[in-house]
């Protein structure tokens, strides 16, 4: 080899060295940029997000975890404001199935005549969580359709919209043409914002099934969320996300829950199926409910018992 082939062979040689380090800082930086993110997602969840339930057995749901059994999660939409503890207005018992891919969520309505357990006395099943917060409600939903819950998430409706925009918006299919705080609904395909996602689900009043159909359109979104936030990779947008995760959700998962829950149960939500309790509304004194009959609590016990075979 001839000197100037030497001095280009020392050259490449050098330039190659001088790749390497310069790919290994990149590596090293991203690596760095990535763990602060987990870091502030562990962070946030665990310590802003995680509240313990003293109705939910742990152990029990740990064990279901590691062998990938169905679970079920109570997701309860609370309307707070100040000064009131609020009341669960939307209560989604969500049944997760990784061995066959398959979501199911039961919708109870917020005026179904019920015990609140906990508080001894007979009234509308929302307001479980104002009498004695996520616990009361908890106790009262299992009790009411004898299930075990294994989770429970409860969004402040409040912030609803900031979700929505958090995760990019969701995708909805709307079969009734109406309007709502300021915005035209059309039937068909729609792409909602956070804003037009609180008006969606808020109305009632011109929806021929009342509270049916606003049950459904809530479904709807929370679904919407739950397909955009699997697929997220929006790694700009995570301190966005954590923000509005930290000021307006509480769950009894944890971070490792979160965590395994993505890897082992994200694939439940290929197949989606919905059912909405059925009653026959009546006045007791002045006050309006929904009664709901026994063949019917026994029929929803069934669908979400069966559903987890």
């Amino acid at each position: 080899m001839g000197r100037m082939a030497k001095r280009e062979h020392k050259r490449s040689s050098k330039w190659k060295k001088y790749a390497l380090v310069i790919m290994g800082v990149f590596i090293i930086g991203i690596g760095a940029y990535f763990y602060s993110i987990y870091a502030d997602i562990k962070n946030t969840i665990n310590g802003n997000v995680h509240e313990t339930v003293t109705s939910i057995d742990n152990n029990v749901t740990k064990q279901k975890i590691d062998n990938k059994k169905p679970l079920n999660i109570l997701l309860l939409g609370v309307d707070e404001r100040e000064n009131d503890n609020g009341r669960s207005d939307t209560m989604i018992v969500m049944t997760l199935d990784p061995n066959n891919d398959r979501m199911q969520m039961v919708s109870i309505p917020r005026d179904t005549r019920t015990d609140i357990v906990g508080h001894g006395t007979v009234d509308k099943i929302n307001h479980a969580y104002a009498f004695g917060g996520s616990n009361m409600a908890v106790d009262t939903i299992e009790h009411f359709l004898d299930i075990e819950l294994d989770y429970y998430v409860k969004v402040n409706m409040e912030g609803f919209q900031q979700v929505v925009d958090a995760v990019g918006g969701v995708t909805v299919e709307n079969n009734l043409a109406f309007k709502s705080g300021n915005f035209d609904f059309p039937q068909g395909k729609l792409e909602l914002d956070g804003r037009e996602a609180l008006a969606f689900v808020r109305m009632r009043k011109e929806d021929p099934q009342g509270d049916l159909g606003r049950n459904e359109r809530q479904r709807q979104v929370i679904e919407g969320i739950i397909q955009k936030g699997a697929s997220f990779s929006g790694v700009n947008k995570v301190s966005e996300v954590l923000d509005v995760l930290g000021k307006n959700v509480s769950t009894n998962m944890d971070f490792a829950h979160m965590a395994t829950l993505m890897t082992d149960y994200r694939t439940a939500r290929n197949n989606t199926s919905t059912y909405q309790i059925q009653g026959e509304g009546s006045f007791i004194g002045d006050i309006w409910y929904l009664i709901v009959s026994e063949n019917e609590v026994q029929k929803v016990h069934e669908l979400i018992t069966s559903f987890k075979s």
